[in-house]
């Protein structure tokens, strides 16, 4: 069986479809074939046993000339000129179990149940028994109660097993023909359903080849086969906006990191030029100098921060399990670090408990960043509202507020408005904020704010008390 496995597996698919067909139909034909071939031999057999019950009865008048007084019984053909003669034998069977023939040409075999029925015990007797000359009778035995004999019927069977042989070789060409239709059948069957998945085979190799993302497969019908090919044109559009995405970070960051590094590298070789030369930079120059190379290695770690949290896999750059989280608690340790921020700034909250499901660090640095933002663009002793309400949090700032034809671009990468280019920042933020949200099920806006300024917007699922499995230490004060 495991070599058939073996070879079975072997095979393509599409002969192995086939080969299954074949054998199933196979398999259905000859059951088929043969549960015909025994209802036919019964009908046949009861039809020879009917036959042989009506013609067996021998009329009184009759039975007197066949046997003497004696009780003999002697040979007599009633019809010579009867086209039947011979095929039918007609005996007479005492109660001793001795025979001799009426009609026909050879003598049948007596049973114990011929020897019955002739002594009374039986009514009747069906057998199959052996002529003189070896071939099998059907015999029918009916007793002759005035005589204590009984008269035997009998028929040969080859008009049952001619009639069978017949039958048996007509059904086995027929299942021939239906086993090698059926294999036909299921080899073109095969190669028109496999059709499909031969196109999607060539597309992968294709794409696996010339990684050309662009190729689709037509969709025709909602099969299970057109559902994998729509599956697979998903599949081939994803990680197409995926490598276009990938290689828009990869310029996105290039272009953002060259202002940074040409900056430090000016002003590196300014230093390396004055100690070469030995002529000392004035010591104002040479503070201002290095505050700008330390300004520019912080903003180049901020940068590359940012960068490697965007290009981590997972939800939004966490490394961590999700975890049922107090949102309000991590809130207030966002604006305690904001405050740091910008001491200056007045910061006032009203944040009732919700708890979401999330990891803690990446939503955490999503709230900061947001909270970031907003003390960025305050004015000097400015206020920071933050509001937090049955999972929606609000933080607005009585900035210069943000022009309404740069609000859609507010999320994207490395986009930052044209006032604020001469501010300190990656462009990185706010993209962060979306990512993280919006894998946990949350969304994010930015829009004007009545008397000026910006509200940002944060709603995410949870609920106003923790779920029973989180201890009360774990989920926090509310």
């Amino acid at each position: 069986m495991n070599r058939v496995a073996q070879r079975l597996r072997g095979l393509p698919l599409r002969s192995r479809l086939a080969l299954l067909v074949a054998t199933a139909v196979a398999v259905a034909v000859a059951v088929a074939a043969s549960v015909c071939w025994f209802v036919v031999q019964s009908a046949l057999v009861n039809s020879l046993d009917d036959a042989l019950k009506g013609t067996a009865r021998l009329p009184p008048d009759v039975v007197t000339r066949l046997i003497d007084p004696d009780g003999n019984c002697r040979r007599v053909v009633l019809n010579p000129d009867d086209p039947g003669l011979f095929k039918q034998v007609i005996q007479i069977v005492d109660r001793d179990g001795n025979s001799c023939v009426i009609y026909g040409k050879q003598s049948v075999e007596v049973t114990p149940a011929d020897v019955e029925v002739a002594n009374g015990k039986a009514s009747d007797a069906t057998h199959v028994a052996t002529a003189g000359n070896g071939s099998k009778y059907r015999v029918y035995t009916y007793p002759l109660t005035d005589y204590r004999a009984a008269v035997s019927v009998a028929r040969p069977l080859s008009e049952v097993d001619d009639t069978l042989g017949k039958l048996g070789l007509i059904l086995a060409l027929v299942a021939g023909i239906g086993v090698v239709g059926a294999g036909a059948a299921g080899l073109w069957v095969a190669r028109t359903g496999l059709r499909p998945v031969d196109e999607l085979t060539d597309t992968v190799e294709h794409v696996a080849r010339t990684e050309d993302l662009t190729v689709r497969i037509p969709v025709e019908g909602d099969d299970e086969i057109a559902r994998l090919s729509a599956s697979f044109n998903s599949m081939t559009a994803s990680l197409a906006s995926s490598r276009d995405l990938q290689q828009q970070l990869i310029a996105d960051a290039g272009h953002e990191l060259r202002t940074p590094l040409t900056s430090m590298r000016t002003n590196i070789e300014l230093l390396t030029r004055s100690e070469e030369t030995g002529r000392a930079i004035p010591p104002d120059d040479r503070k201002a100098l290095m505050a700008s190379l330390k300004a520019q290695m912080t903003e180049l770690a901020a940068l590359i921060g940012d960068l490697q949290v965007l290009s981590r896999t997972g939800l939004a750059g966490g490394d961590g399990p999700l975890k049922v989280v107090s949102l309000h608690d991590t809130v207030r340790t966002a604006i305690e670090r904001a405050r740091l921020r910008g001491p200056e700034l007045t910061i006032t909250s009203d944040l009732a408990p919700w708890y979401v499901r999330a990891e803690p660090a990446a939503l955490e640095r999503a709230i900061v960043n947001l909270l970031d933002n907003a003390v960025k663009f305050s004015p000097p002793e400015g206020t920071l509202e933050v509001h937090l309400m049955r999972g929606r949090l609000t933080v607005r700032d009585h900035g210069p507020g943000i022009p309404a034809d740069e609000l859609p671009y507010v999320f994207d990468r490395f986009w930052r408005s044209p006032t604020a280019r001469a501010l300190p920042g990656s462009g990185l933020g706010l993209s962060i904020v979306a990512r993280t949200v919006e894998s946990y099920g949350g969304t994010v806006g930015l829009g004007a704010a009545e008397g000026g300024g910006t509200v940002a917007t944060v709603q995410l699922p949870g609920a106003p008390t923790p779920p029973p499995e989180v201890p009360e230490e774990a989920a926090g004060p509310a």
